[in-house]
This record gives C-alpha cells, structure tokens and sequence, in this order.
C-alpha cells in the first residue's frame, strides 16, 4: 500500500475509486463504504482512501481528539483489506480554506484522476465545510466520474458513527461497541516488559502501552480474547496506569491468557475487550490483590466456558 502524507503534491497515473472521510476508526458504516471500494477495485482500477491528519475534530477544535485506532493499527487494517493508497491529506488554515469545487478539481480529478467517488451522506470537504454530497452529484457530469452516496448504517434506531461508538467505549459497553465496529474492540501493539507482578504471583501477564491517541474504556477489569500468529487465546485484560521509563503515568492493557505459557516479550500481539467485570480499585496489599485477581482469573473461565 501507498502511503502519501503531509504533502498536497500527489499524482496517480491511472483511474481510481476514492472515498473520503476522517476514518480515525473502522465501524460498520465506514466498512459499507469500502466495500464498495473495493467492488470497484476489482474491476481494475486503483482503490483510494483519502484522509485527513489531524481529523477535522482536533484541527478545528484546538485539542486531541483520541481515535477508535491508532495510525499503526489503522494501517495494518487498509493494507489487509488490499487498499492501494492511503492519502493522510495535511489540514491547515491554508488547506482548510479550499474551495470545495477547487478540491473535487484540482485534487479528486487532476490529482487521483477519480473514476469514481464513493462517500457517506454525511460527506463534508472544503472551505467551512460547505463541499457535501449534493456537491459532488452537482459536479459529476460536467467532471467524468461516478458518484456512490452511501446511506448510514443504523442499529436499534442510532445512526452508527465515529461518535457514537467513542461514547459507547467510553462507557464501558464493549458488548455494544462491538455491535457498532462489527467485532470485538482491539488494542495493538508490542508486549512490553513490566513489574512482573503477576509472575511473582504465579499468574504471569502480558503489558501493551497503547499510543496516548489510542482510545481507551474505563480503567478496570474485562473478559478478553488475545490474537498471536492468527490463533485466538481466551484471556482476561485490566485497563489502568503503568509506570514508564518516564516520571509520568500512561495507561496500559494487563492481560493473562488462559492456558497460554509461551514468551511474548517483544511480540506482537492484539487484545480484543469483550465486556466490562468490575471497575478498578486499590487493595490493602499483594494479599489482598492475588485473591481478587484469582477470583477474576475463576470468574473469567466461567465466561470463556473453560469450567
């Protein structure tokens, strides 16, 4: 896959399909739209996903916004749909002023030579956001290519979205996040060395510290899946702070895989939150953290089906 960012100098030298959106995750709604790319790709044209760094919500808004992935999982997720190219579109005051029909010209037809142009009914693009679907319909004879506007896609009534999956994960209702993404809410990365408390305990764990733009549930404890070399583990994962090679806290995903006894060290792994068990709490001592944490591993059988 290509990759093209921070720069607004770009060509293709053939056709392409393209769709646009701020993509900071990959929900049910965003999913329907590549499909649709990628039914284009098959008939033999270059399969586009054109972004923009920062999303729309963290340049206008002045402040970080944290995503549904962070840029390496969202990468390993296009490449292993098959997307040829990635643009990470720079957004700044100059950029953002564009006129809406100078971006369609200038870098949907003269750039990327776009065949066709596949976006959601919420499509926003352009000085004050004033480019939108009725826009790119308007242009489209008079430009060559064709347009998919792809209606949203709903469940129990809401309207699925970025948004409304970050307030779910925010929450906590990781049964519900899954619903809205289409599988279980992965965290990746390489495992990290830690305390290595749990092995002292006899209950050995893995540590992942997510990028601080990765979003995270509430800190607490929650039944959990761990892919490794496309095997799927049961585990059981605590979301809390952990101690870096800095002053400061980051908060980190602990998980002990059930029946799992190999050196993760330095691998890459994915942890998948299923559902929320209880909320973070301090104990008294160690005591008092291996009993709880050897309920939780009991209680975590029962919820894999492993008792």
């Amino acid at each position: 896959m290509q990759i093209i960012q921070g720069t607004t100098d770009f060509t293709l030298s053939q056709k392409s399909v393209v769709t646009i959106g701020k993509f900071d995750g990959i929900h049910l709604g965003h999913q329907k739209l590549f499909d649709r790319v990628l039914i284009q790709k098959k008939r033999g044209i270059t399969s586009v996903i054109f972004s923009f760094d920062p999303v729309p919500e963290a340049f206008f808004g002045q402040k970080a916004v944290k995503g549904l992935m962070s840029k390496e999982e969202k990468l390993a997720a296009f490449e292993k749909m098959g997307i040829d190219v990635l643009i990470e579109f720079p957004l700044n005051k100059e950029t953002a002023a564009t006129e809406p029909e100078y971006f369609v010209r200038e870098y949907l037809m003269k750039k990327l030579q776009a065949a066709v142009i596949i976006a959601g009914t919420d499509i926003s693009f352009g000085n004050k956001g004033a480019g939108n679907a009725a826009l790119l319909l308007e242009l489209s004879a008079e430009c060559g290519y064709q347009v998919e506007i792809i209606d949203k896609v709903r469940i129990g009534g809401e309207e699925v979205s970025s948004t409304l999956t970050r307030e779910t994960i925010r929450k906590g209702d990781m049964k519900k996040a899954a619903l809205l993404l289409g599988s279980p809410y992965p965290v990746c990365g390489i495992v990290a060395h830690g305390r290595q408390l749990g092995r002292k305990l006899g209950m050995p764990t893995v540590n992942l510290l997510p990028p601080v733009e990765k979003l995270l549930p509430p800190n607490g404890v929650y039944y959990s899946y761990v892919w490794f070399q496309d095997r799927r583990y049961p585990a059981i994962s605590n979301v809390g702070y952990k101690p870096t090679v800095s002053d400061g806290q980051v908060v980190g995903v602990e998980t002990y895989l059930y029946g799992f006894t190999k050196d993760l060290y330095g691998k890459e792994i994915t942890v998948e939150l299923l559902d929320f068990k209880r909320a973070e709490k301090k104990f008294d001592g160690v005591e008092a953290l291996k009993e709880q944490m050897s309920r939780d591993i009991a209680e975590g059988m029962v919820f894999h089906g492993l008792s």
